[in-house]
């Protein structure tokens, strides 16, 4: 174990501690299988206190009294960052771990997968934000047909209570659980008085009379008004990933890029952007981005993020970079030729570059040479 292990965050979560022990409830009841345990702890740009991630309820060994609060937090935007601090006051003021219990899929996703949402955020990137708002334990539920079965009943008892063991519940005004949304706050109350856990309810958080939700911050990106989606996330929008092998179709077109393979088929922002960075250097590094799907016959249609940084050449293969999206140029388009997708890239590098108050591009940019992850910027028919 690292040695910042140690931290004030290992010790909230109640693991090999005395508190943990004398607090531990009775043997639990049907749970989930085994699970993996994640340990995050990367650079300072992303997780530099360890996260206890559980895939799954986590097994007898590591359970442990803990505040709790439940949902999906795509984005963890300023509405889940209010609850989450409230949540946090709480579990310190009962020296007690905060938990967050979340799904992958979104259950939207696997009841209606045509009709889903687009996604705000990649698990990383949720995992990130969660551990900067002060959670400790993050639980990733798989949620299928057999978690949409349960019962309200059946879901406090193996979930909460055996499985979670918790001891504080807050939730936000819209929560339902339990096989067709039969559980509300009321029924969760209720169970509180029965098993001994305290439930809370926060509503929702507005701003000049709007909602702060994910499907404003979903509207927003979906727009292209970024600087609208910064206000309800309270932080600019970004995708962190690891730099992967492409193409070279970029490098041969005078504009190489480092590429991002995106997890979700629906992302919530696609078009070309004007980004920064991050994770390379102490400062971010200025480029331009596009993210969308390359051709059929290359990649089935999956969704990439390239990425043109200027005026730079080191191998970044395999590095964990994070995005941020400064400004949308435009939406992706279809090419008939090389020709006319070297144009199209090269108005956007120097738009981008204008952004940036950058000067122009030296004689290299445009006509080949640069040699590190690269792929095509655009889509060609």
């Amino acid at each position: 174990m690292p040695p910042f292990a140690a931290s004030r965050h290992a010790a909230r979560a109640g693991c090999g501690t005395k508190t943990a022990a004398r607090h531990r409830p009775r043997a639990a009841g049907a749970v989930s299988g085994p699970i993996r345990l994640i340990m995050l702890a990367l650079t300072e740009t992303f997780p530099a206190v360890p996260v206890k991630v559980f895939r799954g309820l986590p097994n007898a060994e590591s359970r442990a009294p803990c505040a709790l609060t439940i949902g999906n937090f795509d984005g963890v935007h300023r509405g889940h960052q209010s609850l989450l601090a409230r949540a946090r006051a709480a579990a310190d003021a009962r020296g007690l771990p905060l938990c967050v219990m979340t799904f992958e899929p979104h259950p939207r996703e696997f009841f209606t997968p045509d009709k889903a949402p687009t996604r705000i955020a990649l698990l990383r990137d949720k995992l990130e934000s969660l551990r900067r708002n002060g959670v400790d334990r993050v639980v990733v539920e798989h949620f299928n047909a057999h978690f949409a079965a349960q019962s309200p009943q059946a879901f406090v008892e193996n979930v909460l209570w055996h499985g979670l063991h918790a001891r504080w519940v807050l939730v936000g005004d819209d929560f339902r659980f339990g096989a067709k949304r039969a559980g509300d706050f009321t029924y969760l109350q209720e169970a509180g008085r029965r098993y001994g856990f305290d439930v809370e309810q926060m509503g929702s958080v507005s701003e000049g009379g709007i909602r702060i939700s994910s499907s404003a911050v979903r509207q927003a990106l979906a727009d292209g008004d970024l600087e609208h989606a910064r206000r309800l996330l309270g932080h600019g929008y970004a995708i962190s990933g690891h730099v992967i092998h492409g193409r070279k179709l970029g490098r041969d077109l005078g504009f190489p890029t480092l590429n991002l393979r995106i997890s979700h088929k629906r992302p919530a922002v696609s078009g070309i952007f004007v980004v920064q960075v991050h994770g390379i250097a102490d400062q971010p590094f200025p480029g331009v981005a596009s993210i969308g799907v390359r051709p059929t016959i290359e990649d089935a249609g999956r969704v990439l993020l390239e990425v043109h940084l200027f005026d730079f050449k080191e191998n970044l293969y395999g590095k964990l970079v994070r995005v941020e999206f400064m400004k949308k140029l435009r939406d992706e388009a279809r090419f008939d030729n090389l020709d006319q997708l070297t144009a199209a890239i090269a108005k956007d590098s120097a738009d981008a570059r204008a952004f940036f108050g950058l000067t122009a591009p030296g004689a290299a940019e445009g006509s080949g040479g640069r040699d590190f992850a690269t792929s095509a910027t655009d889509r060609i028919r």
